[in-house]
């Protein structure tokens, strides 16, 4: 029988719990950096990277926030608890369970580009969970900034989201993260970061505690070290937690675990210390929980109350994760069998609740995740930790409707370009099921223009955006719910050029093919059958031998000898790979490499799966002739 307890709710006065909330590239990451230094967490003559709070390399290489991160700063008598949060809108998974960990958001945005598609999605979760905003109009020293307009579209987005009175009655500040300034108007420049401090102090609570009733705290998030072990980061809900007491780990699928805490933290700026005791309303993280998972709940012994779990939004598209069955499978990788790349899936689930798996065969995966770029750093995490493996394309998820129809997902898509681009822009747009909503002229011959279109109709068109713009354009993307099935999209407008023999390929053989198409490799790279090798000029796939050899038998005048010219390859990254391969193709991913490669890799096997169509007629003309 539980015993009764007597709670008193309280909020403090010493503590801010603040999550950093904008669009991708709007400045929240460099933000942090300024109010790190400012704070006094730097030594005076410490060199300190840009960004610091981007510690993983995927996010120092892409220039994105993807993992939410904790930092803990003291401003006179408060600290402040800051969770630097991701701006893309594929790691929404990771601003939601934020949203749960803080009291109030400090939202960015860009003076020049206005609210985008993320900021509407994070000010949207922020206001469903009645949380209090400070607004920073950041980037006020660009040229081309129009504070009053962008604050007008702020107030805008507000009331188009249903805030109600008190969420409309946020302090504004205009800030210049990088040079580490703020203002409460734009006539007088920021001297430093003093006004956004006391903004925060004043205008966001503290958090509500319950001094009476047992321990609760739900685990947000997850991370390792090879010392201690798991550890999971949460926030202490209510009591408190001592080092070295007893506590009951509540599972998810309802069974319930006692364990000793063996180490508890704190943040104090960007390094973790060791506590004795965390109050209410602390963010902590724990040690000694192994089997801990997101969104458990780690509660009191004697009265052990669960937590509802963290909802997440359903993913929209999915890529199958397969063992690498290529003939040059385990060359490169450490990890290439079925048992060793399931145990880093499940692993996966585990650490990312945005995503879902579920296994199709003994040696295939199917996992399910926000968006192309989520799954891309997923797979791109597990190369450069030694795995091989086989890639599908995306796929979107759909669903039916009460009545059987066929739903979809969609997406809202923001597309900043020059004025020129219109008409090529809109012509691939519409051949992707796209409407356009709304078309906007801003000074400097700028067009932003919105469009509602298929999430399918997104995969492989950001290549093709950033070519036919001559990248000039930027765009960006979010979902907006399910709509009826649009209908059939083209895909790929090109066939590929395949291998049809393993070898070394020849500068000879590229040259006297490239007019066909452009490559994808160059001479002297080794090939196996199956493989592409590029992408043909035409719609139909094409059987090529790209390791035929000069015949040096004949006797050849002087001067009939010709000039090889080769036009430079174009190198697949992981993600152009990901955009460019078909239903009936894969991607090979290894520590060193990225290859293309069809589902059948035999030639005489590939032409009697499509159904006899022929394509080793050409093959064999090209591979005797120019």
């Amino acid at each position: 029988m539980e015993r009764p307890f007597f709670s008193i709710q309280m909020q403090r006065s010493d503590l801010r719990n603040v999550a950093i909330v904008a669009h991708v590239d709007h400045g929240k990451t460099t933000l942090v950096d300024a109010l790190l230094r400012q704070a006094g967490v730097f030594r005076a003559n410490e060199q300190v990277v840009e960004r610091v709070m981007d510690s993983f390399a995927l996010e120092r290489e892409r220039g994105i926030t993807i993992l939410a991160k904790n930092t803990s700063i003291v401003w006179g008598e408060t600290r402040i608890n800051i969770v630097d949060t991701p701006g893309h809108s594929d790691f929404g998974g990771e601003v939601e369970r934020t949203l749960t960990l803080v009291d109030g958001i400090l939202l960015l945005v860009d003076a020049c580009e206005g609210p985008l598609p993320q900021t509407r999605f994070v000010l949207r979760k922020a206001l469903e969970s009645h949380l209090p905003a400070v607004v920073c109009i950041n980037k006020i020293d660009r040229s081309d900034a129009r504070p009053t307009e962008v604050l007008d579209e702020i107030y805008d987005l507000f009331i188009d989201l249903g805030a109600n009175e008190s969420q409309l009655d946020f302090p504004v500040l205009y800030t210049n993260a990088r040079a580490g300034t703020a203002s409460a108007t734009t006539r007088e420049p920021g001297v430093d970061l003093r006004p956004l401090f006391e903004a925060i102090v004043e205008h966001l609570p503290g958090p509500e505690v319950d001094s009476g009733a047992p321990v609760q705290l739900q685990v947000n998030n997850l991370d390792y070290d090879d010392y201690v072990g798991r550890l999971a980061i949460g926030r202490l809900l209510a009591g408190e937690l001592r080092a070295g007491a007893t506590y009951t780990l509540c599972r998810l699928d309802g069974t319930r675990v006692d364990c000793k805490l063996a180490r508890l933290y704190g943040w104090q700026g960007l390094k973790r210390v060791e506590l004795e005791r965390a109050a209410a309303g602390d963010i902590v993280m724990l040690a000694g929980f192994e089997d801990v998972a997101i969104g458990e709940t780690i509660a009191d012994t004697a009265q052990p109350r669960p937590l509802p779990p963290i909802r997440i939004d359903e993913p929209t598209v999915a890529m199958t994760f397969a063992v690498n069955t290529s003939p040059w499978a385990g060359r490169e990788g450490d990890y290439v069998t079925s048992r060793k790349l399931g145990e880093r899936i499940e692993q996966e689930a585990r650490r990312n609740v945005s995503v879902r798996v579920e296994q199709t065969s003994p040696d295939a995966w199917r996992i399910a995740g926000r968006g192309e770029l989520a799954l891309a750093v997923i797979v791109e995490t597990m190369r450069r930790e030694g795995y091989e493996l086989a890639v599908s394309k995306p796929m979107v998820l759909t669903r039916q409707s009460e009545d059987g129809a066929l739903l979809e997902p969609m997406e809202l898509l923001v597309i900043d370009i020059p004025e020129e681009a219109i008409g090529v822009v809109t012509q691939l747009l519409s051949a992707r099921r796209g409407r356009m909503q709304t078309m906007t002229t801003y000074a400097g011959g700028r067009v932003r223009l919105e469009y509602e279109i298929p999430a399918r109709g997104l995969i492989g068109f950001r290549s093709r955006f950033l070519a036919e713009t001559r990248g000039a354009g930027v765009m960006h993307s979010i979902f907006n719910g399910y709509a009826p099935w649009c209908g059939p999209i083209r895909a790929r407008q090109n066939g590929a050029m395949i291998s049809d023999r393993e070898g070394i390929a020849t500068g000879y053989a590229i040259f006297h093919l490239q007019e066909r198409g452009r490559f994808f490799i160059g001479p002297q790279e080794p090939v196996y059958e199956g493989m592409i090798v590029g992408e043909y000029s035409r719609e139909i796939n094409l059987a090529v031998n790209v390791c035929r050899e000069k015949k040096l038998t004949n006797i050849r005048a002087a001067g009939h000898d010709e000039a090889i010219r080769l036009t430079a390859p174009r190198r697949m990254t992981l993600d152009l790979a990901l955009e460019w391969i078909d239903d009936e193709e894969l991607v090979e991913v290894t520590p060193h490499s990225v290859r293309l490669r069809n589902r059948v890799l035999k030639t005489a096997l590939r032409n009697k799966h499509r159904g006899g169509l022929s394509e080793s007629a050409p093959a064999a003309e090209l591979s005797e002739g120019d």
